[in-house]
């Protein structure tokens, strides 16, 4: 049978350097009173550590639990079958690199938490280095070390065939996808699946239990999949149960081992007799409740420091009670040198039948880091950060005996005694809230024991659920604002439990206390001002998990019609960004907006153009790209529904602008919304039209080269004729039967000198200088550009308006009509849509003088121009009738002909103003 990944032990090999009493020699032991490896003080860097694993395998996860504050920035891995020789000049080449992770610098924290962080891999090897790079600098790291408390590798033999590395990838994508095949925390029985990873492998589970109870819970685990193989499923029940329980009892052994060895660093023996005592009174009760339900024998008591066992309490004693084994009182951190809360931790189901009892619990603990107290359900493991041990003066809390009091006592069955009395400073901090809710409730949200908080939280919800109609108001707004109070400072704890409780009963006040006692709107804003910005800086948490919870949490009050009628939350998500707020908390913010704003809008929901404008070009100068990307998204959201007002907010659409990535991506944006092309479009519009144009140019020659062949052609056979007729009337007229070289080009000229090859019309005054004046005056196919004064084909005016004048950075193109306009008045145009819609150009030309569509085609263009009926704004067709001759040769100023294909193929026409130049093939110059 196929077995699943495991722990896989290791010795260490070898290490760079180390800090005296910090060998890394420490990393092979994992137990709650490790130190783990520290480097020397102001080492060089990388710092390394090799290690042998018992046997050759393939390693599957590797877990590194990391100190608050001795942080190496980087942790490389590499992997070897075999050990190099230290003195082989290619030792390197030895060990295969797997990669790295980047630790968190703990600044979020205070340096107050471990980070645990867990890398799933799939290498075979037997050796192990790790490379430790340059720490992350803070106030506590005075000598520039690094140091790792503990390593963990989890894997399974090599030699077990290919199926092991099939397994690992469906691991993988299993866990990337959220699909936890797992049951976490001994929840259920081992899946069958090859690449399933015990929870009691975890390094967590070693670093925060007692060795012995840790040793007999991996016993029980092993009896339970083997109840659950031969389907003795009450059997197995039973054992979930007891695993569960003896958890807890492991967690509270190592906190009390940890308090002992402390009190004995301070020379306090009394303190550590005490303790001593205390861990054996409370083992052996643990262990006759194990031994009365037939769960606990000689084989899975195997004390591994060899410490006496402790009488098992007898059956008869008053203390012993029938019943299944209770978990202890979980608490929230450590005090001095004392280990980190444990991280798994399991609420004690409703149906727990203990009714035995534990001491109470020790009160003297700090808080620490929310994922400490994530529940069960909430595995698998992955980069977690840990409660740190910390190392400051001051007395180990006594922990007091009760040894007659009943476990059954404690409150929701997970902890046992009652929270440490209020302070006078938190007397006089809390004093209205305990005149409303009473000492008792208000001293358990003051605890310092997380479980405590949390039950007051928990029982404070319970109050106000039930608390009857018809209260006096004075007495509910009473209790309304010490529930704030408390929910407020419940807000801003780091235990997860906690800060999801406050939410929960922040939610059940605004959503349902409010409106069933008919309370006002001002009770409401109190609400809503004292908790929302409070809730908006947990976005920021270093937690991702957290930062999800605070978001939804705003987002779902937000849409509570009582708080959305307020205006309230949009304001606070519009303030400005502070420049030194940390990356979460500004992505938090935008992402809330984004999201916010899709769902309520800009009409009469504190959301206007001007402040949501104001905030989103704000933030395109935030230093994180993901912020100014979110508020290009924001921008676009924006302008969808307020396109001419964001426009007023953003700098104008020119070449000067668009230098600026951002802004080009918000214009080009735009231009989608809008239906117009894009600066990359119109481009290539340009290119394909101005191939267009060369291609119809080149088309033009080509045909009028075709003509003057063909003319050639009937010349010849003119003159032919003629000669043949001359030698009959004239034999002696041989000697001029040739015609002159040049008779072709006498025809070429006679034929086109005195022809516009715009309009078609013929006229003897058409020389040079008086097809000049018809271009520039008269010609009902051509007109002149009021911004450059060039004279262009009025077919051609639009393109010649937005690519070729003088001004042409002065229009825009409508996307509706395709006329070009004014930028100034081009929004006003857009929003107005009076303009006529333009056809496709296959379907219908365009005229730029009426603004009409007519039949496509270049010959409709002379019908629509020059026609009677029209076009209505071609101020030339007035002056068809009345043309003035022209000027008589030799009168206008010096002219030059060059080729015989007239102003198409190019020639320069001079005018009586100096002379026109054709540019582009359709448009003429001045100069």
């Amino acid at each position: 049978m196929h077995r699943m990944p495991h722990k896989i032990g290791f010795v260490v090999v070898s290490s760079s350097g180390h800090e005296d009493g910090f060998s890394a020699r420490e990393l092979m032991i994992h137990a709650p009173t490790v130190s783990g490896w520290r480097s020397p003080r102001f080492c060089q860097f990388p710092q390394e550590i090799v290690l042998q694993m018992v046997e050759r395998c393939r390693i599957r996860k590797l877990q590194l639990l990391a100190h608050q504050y001795m942080i190496s920035s980087r942790v490389e891995f590499y992997i070897s079958e075999s050990l190099p020789e230290y003195f082989s000049p290619y030792q390197a080449e030895r060990f295969r690199r797997l990669g790295y992770v980047s630790l968190c610098d703990n600044e979020m924290t205070g340096c107050k938490a471990r980070e645990l962080k867990s890398v799933y891999v799939d290498a075979v090897g037997q050796f192990l280095k790790l490379i430790f790079h340059e720490n992350h600098a803070n106030k506590y790291n005075v000598y520039n070390q690094v140091a790792l408390v503990a390593i963990n590798i989890i894997g399974d033999p090599a030699d077990l065939g290919d199926e092991s590395n099939i397994a690992s990838r469906e691991k993988l994508v299993d866990h990337y996808l959220g699909h936890n095949t797992e049951d976490p925390a001994l929840e259920g029985t081992c899946t069958g699946k090859s690449d399933y990873i015990s929870p009691l492998d975890d390094l967590a589970f070693d670093m925060y239990q007692d060795p012995e109870v840790a040793q007999i819970i991996r016993k029980l685990d092993e009896r339970k999949r083997d109840a659950v193989q031969k389907e003795r499923y009450d059997y197995a029940k039973k054992l979930k149960q007891a695993i569960a329980d003896l958890q807890k009892v492991g967690e509270r052994l190592g906190r009390f081992e940890v308090e002992k060895r402390c009190a004995v660093e301070k020379e306090d023996y009394d303190l550590a007799k005490e303790k001593k005592q205390q861990m054996e009174r409370y083992r052996g009760r643990a262990y006759a409740r194990l031994q009365l339900h037939g769960l606990l024998d000689a084989t899975l008591v195997r004390r591994p420091l060899g410490l006496p066992l402790q009488p098992l309490v007898p059956p008869g004693s008053p203390r012993h009670q029938p019943a299944t084994l209770s978990p202890p009182p979980q608490e929230e951190g450590v005090t001095e040198n004392r280990f980190a809360e444990p991280l798994l931790q399991d609420k004690l189901s409703s149906h727990s039948l203990d009714t035995s009892q534990q001491p109470p619990v020790d009160q003297s603990l700090p808080a620490t880091h929310p994922h400490l107290k994530t529940h069960l359900q909430s595995l698998p493991y992955d980069e977690r950060p840990l409660p740190a041990v910390h190392k400051q003066p001051g007395a180990v809390a006594v922990e007091p005996e009760d040894g007659d009091r009943d476990m059954s006592e404690a409150p929701r069955g997970a902890t046992a005694g009652e929270p440490e009395r209020l302070t006078e400073k938190a007397l006089r901090e809390a004093s209205s809230a305990v005149d409303a809710l009473g000492e008792a409730l208000v001293a358990g949200a003051y605890s310092k024991t997380w479980s405590y908080r949390e039950d007051a939280l928990l029982a404070l919800y319970n109050r106000l659920v039930e608390t009857p109609v018809g209260t006096p108001k004075e007495d509910l707004r009473s209790a309304l604002r010490a529930s704030i109070f408390l929910i407020r400072r419940a807000i801003r704890d780091i235990v997860a439990p906690v800060f999801q409780a406050s939410l929960k009963l922040l939610k059940m006040v605004i959503t349902q206390y409010i409106p069933k006692h008919k309370l006002s709107k001002l009770d409401t804003t109190y609400c809503v001002e004292r908790t929302v910005p409070v809730l908006l800086t947990r976005t920021g948490d270093c937690s991702a998990r957290l930062r999800i919870v605070a978001s939804n949490f705003i987002q779902e009050i937000a849409l509570f019609k009582d708080v959305k009628s307020l205006q309230m939350i949009p304001s606070y998500l519009v303030q400005p960004l502070k420049a030194n707020a940390s990356t979460h908390l500004a992505l938090s913010q935008m992402d809330l907006l984004a999201r916010l704003l899709k769902d309520l809008g800009t009409d009469d929901t504190g959301f206007t153009v001007d402040n949501v404008m104001k905030f989103s070009v704000g933030a395109l100068e935030h230093r994180v790209y993901e912020v100014r990307e979110t508020a290009v998204r924001i921008i676009l959201d924006m302008y969808k529904q307020h396109r001419a007002l964001t426009l007023d907010y953003l700098p104008p659409d020119d070449s000067s602008t668009r230098k600026n990535v951002l802004y080009k991506t918000i214009f080009e944006g735009f231009a989608k919304l809008d239906g117009r092309p894009t600066e990359a479009e119109l481009r290539a519009q340009k290119k394909a039209a101005t191939e267009e144009a060369e291609k119809r140019k080149k088309d033009e020659i080509k045909a009028l080269q075709g003509q003057l062949a063909a003319l050639k052609e009937m010349q010849a056979e003119v003159q032919e004729k003629e000669s043949e007729a001359t030698k009959a009337k004239d034999p002696d007229a041989q000697g001029r039967k040739a015609a002159p070289p040049n008779a072709p080009e006498a025809l070429d000229t006679h034929c086109l000198d005195n022809l516009c090859i715009f309009c078609g019309e013929r006229s003897d005054s058409f020389t040079e200088e008086g097809l000049d004046l018809h271009y520039w005056k008269h010609c009902l196919m051509l007109t002149r550009c009021d911004h450059c004064r060039q004279v262009v084909e009025i077919a051609s005016l639009t393109e010649h308006l937005l690519t070729e004048c003088d001004k042409k950075d002065g229009f825009g193109k409508c996307y509706r009509c395709n006329e070009a306009v004014l930028k100034e008045e081009l929004p006003k145009h857009i929003k107005t849509r009076d303009c006529n819609p333009a056809k496709p150009e296959k379907l219908a030309n365009r005229c730029p003088l009426c603004h009409e569509n007519f039949t496509p085609g270049e010959e409709a263009w002379k019908a629509h121009l020059m026609g009677a009926a029209g076009c209505t704004m071609n101020l030339r067709r007035t002056h068809v009738l009345h043309k003035p001759a022209a000027p008589p040769p030799g009168t206008g100023p010096a002219m030059s002909k060059s080729g015989t294909s007239g102003a198409k193929a190019g020639s320069k026409i001079p005018t009586p103003k100096g002379g026109l130049s054709r540019s582009s093939g359709r448009t003429y110059t001045k100069r």
